[in-house]
């Protein structure tokens, strides 16, 4: 297969994409009002061998050409984030991290991979407090040096592609490079974000080359070109990830972030001491299936199951997953899940959590009969175990600059990858051509409260707690069922708590799971996604003593499911995902 010869073809399309946008457009762009995109059409697609479903339309080709030229669900997946780098910036990139299972069936092997990124050598408690030892609001935090950590993508990509791929490294970034040389088509989302964002023209190198002499942003079907990232990548190709890690890269990246306004402290050697690890998935039951996500740092594995394990006594399906009755016990699940996160979950290597008491049917079991079918429970505490020292709660939120791919190929391995680079744009740093994350926010911004010491606060070294959910279920058999995830902040949890219930306790096909209105509570209000026509389950739900919040709830399911001998996909409709499969 020629990649080049394919992407060549794409150069054209794009060219005549350009200018049948521009044609559209109104010659100033000052004049042009930037306009929400409305929810995608999306099919429900069907597939006998593999099935790729990704952010993106041009990751989800680059994985799909992976696969037909003899790569695995390992190869297919890390080309397809390094395509995301490029096509999808404000989510994810070379300039975040990463947490990724993977599936082997011919070994019966699930494995979890951290390629999560991790706090500065010189890093300290204190990091985001004012003069007055007060949190820093967030638009303070974010926007400077100190909000950048470590990377890891390509650390996990490359230690994921040594346990289990099977094409050649270089061969997987050829896709993105190329691209990167001829150009991609700027989407309406990415053109609506880049309208709306308030901190990205502040860098030099982003404003260059996202915005115009005017400081307008390009637009929809902008023809782009990235040189740079594309330069970077040939050299990662060749070298494999140590280049971007020890070679010139730590030093263009240390000069651009200690050079801020706000400095921050990233040193060369924090990246040559990074590692990405290999890590015990979290497993756990729920009705006939097992459901596996990721383990500490992220809180998203741990989450999920046990909202799952508290209403296992609840005849969810006999409700109906969109009953105010559901969605009551659903939010309550959800508190509790909640309440216990806050406290427990950080990085492992620093603050060990009691999974197993979390996740024992036991502990789940008296903690779900604290949920009443009548009325919201009046306080809603963290659990307490023998032996396990309580601390502070970290109730610091964490937003929404993510992706999430899920991946089944012909030999039946499944991967499934959430990635990230925090917020939306990241740090909103931009260094040869990507941009760089701002996950030290996702640390506690106290590093204490009345309660103590909290385990989420900023130590040298330390990875920040995550909510990424990369998710998978097993049937009976022990054969793989589905795989899903999506991007979103702490909303994560919920959107993949809720697309399982739709799955497994509705019987719904994958899109029909990810269309069910959003819900959400992550320890004080439920939330509804707006716009969805639930008033009257809003004042169900108050009459049992909910407070509610309509919120904008922009999940990004990505989800396979076994279907037959084969397998059927979708992609959330509130983004621009794209499923193929054959």
């Amino acid at each position: 297969m020629n990649f080049q010869k394919l992407y060549n073809i794409r150069f054209l399309l794009g060219i005549i994409a350009s200018l049948f946008y521009s044609a559209q457009a109104t010659a100033d762009v000052h004049t042009v009002t930037p306009v929400k995109p409305g929810w995608s059409h999306q099919e429900v697609v069907q597939g006998k061998k593999w099935m790729v479903a990704t952010a993106h339309s041009e990751a989800s080709r680059a994985a799909a050409e992976i696969l037909k030229a003899g790569g695995n669900a390992v190869d297919a997946a890390i080309t397809a984030a390094i395509m995301l780098t490029l096509v999808e910036p404000q989510s994810s990139g070379i300039g975040g991290g990463a947490f990724l299972l993977h599936y082997d069936p011919r070994k019966r092997s699930l494995k979890a991979y951290d390629g999560r990124e991790t706090a500065p050598g010189r890093a300290n408690a204190d990091r985001f407090l004012a003069e007055n030892k007060s949190p820093l609001a967030f638009g303070d935090a974010v926007n400077h040096g100190l909000s950048v950590g470590v990377p890891g993508l390509l650390k996990v990509l490359e230690l994921a592609h040594q346990k289990g791929g099977r094409l050649p490294w270089n061969k997987l970034l050829e896709p993105t490079i190329a691209l990167a040389e001829n150009g991609f088509v700027i989407s309406p989302r990415l053109y609506y974000l880049l309208s709306t964002d308030s901190f990205l023209r502040q860098d030099e190198e982003a404003r260059k080359y996202f915005y115009n002499l005017q400081g307008d942003p390009l637009p929809a079907g902008t023809l782009l070109k990235n040189p740079e990232l594309a330069t970077v990548l040939r050299q990662v190709a060749n070298q494999g990830a140590s280049f971007f890690y020890s070679g010139e890269i730590p030093d263009v990246i240390v000069k651009k972030v200690t050079g801020r306004s706000r400095a921050g402290d990233l040193s060369t050697g924090d990246f040559q001491r990074y590692q990405a690890y290999e890590r015990t998935p979290v497993c756990g039951p729920y009705r006939i299936w097992r459901i596996c996500g990721m383990p500490p740092p992220s809180s998203g594995g741990i989450a999920v199951l046990q909202i799952l394990g508290l209403l296992e006594r609840f005849p969810i399906k006999t409700l109906g997953v969109q009953s105010a009755e559901a969605i009551h016990l659903y939010s309550e699940a959800s508190r509790l899940a909640f309440a216990d996160r806050n406290r427990y979950i950080a990085d492992p290597d620093f603050s060990p959590a009691p999974v197993e008491k979390l996740l024992s049917e036991s502990y789940l079991g008296s903690r779900s009969h604290l949920i009443q079918p009548d009325q919201v429970m009046e306080i809603v505490k963290p659990g307490e175990f023998l032996g396990v020292r309580a601390g502070g709660i970290d109730s610091h939120p964490e937003l929404s600059g993510t992706s999430h791919l899920s991946i089944v190929d012909s030999d039946g391995q499944a991967v499934s990858m959430t990635s990230t680079i925090e917020s939306a744009f990241g740090s909103r740093i931009m260094v040869k051509g990507f941009l760089l994350n701002n996950q030290m926010t996702d640390f506690s911004f106290k590093p204490e409260d009345e309660n103590g010491l909290i385990a989420n606060r900023v130590e040298a070294g330390k990875r920040p707690r995550s909510s990424m959910s990369p998710t998978m279920v097993f049937g009976p058999d022990g054969r793989v069922e589905a795989v899903l995830g999506s991007p979103g902040g702490e909303k994560i949890i919920s959107y993949v708590a809720k697309t399982l219930l739709g799955i497994l306790d509705a019987g719904l096909d994958p899109l029909a799971a990810i269309r069910l209105p959003n819900i959400s509570n992550r320890g004080k209000d439920t939330e509804l996604e707006a716009e969805r026509a639930l008033d009257f389950t809003a004042r169900a739900l108050t009459k049992k003593g909910h407070t509610i919040q309509f919120l904008e709830m922009t999940s990004g399911v990505q989800a396979i499911m076994r279907s037959g001998d084969g397998w059927q996909g979708a992609a959330d409709p509130r983004r621009e995902g794209k499923v193929i499969g054959e």
